[in-house]
């Protein structure tokens, strides 16, 4: 990585903006998942969670989450993990998330 290439969270919360729960149309930023993200030269660190815990898609959203992170050119290594606490709830969800679902 050269200096040019400083990974910032910001550019891999963009990032993530391209992964969606394939069952609400809204990404996983919007709707609040993205419990904590750490960046540290290379490597990045993600903890997120599901709208409920036993969603089955859990696994599909974060391999989504991992290759979407991946694909960053100054990305060295991706951890994606889940979590489910706290539990998530509708009060997550941003308000860009919230007008995508009409709940404004």
């Amino acid at each position: 990585m050269t200096e040019s290439q400083v990974l910032t969270k910001e550019e891999v919360l963009v990032a993530l903006k391209d992964v969606y729960d394939p069952e609400i149309p809204v990404n996983v930023v919007d709707l609040g998942l993205v419990y904590d993200l750490e960046v540290d030269g290379g490597d990045v660190e993600l903890k997120m969670t599901l709208t409920f815990a036993g969603c089955g898609m859990g696994p599909y959203i974060a391999q989504q989450a991992e290759w979407r992170i991946a694909e960053i050119d100054a990305v060295e290594d991706v951890n994606v993990e889940m979590v489910y606490e706290p539990p998530w709830s509708p009060d997550m969800i941003s308000e860009d998330g919230k007008a995508q679902l009409g709940l404004d």
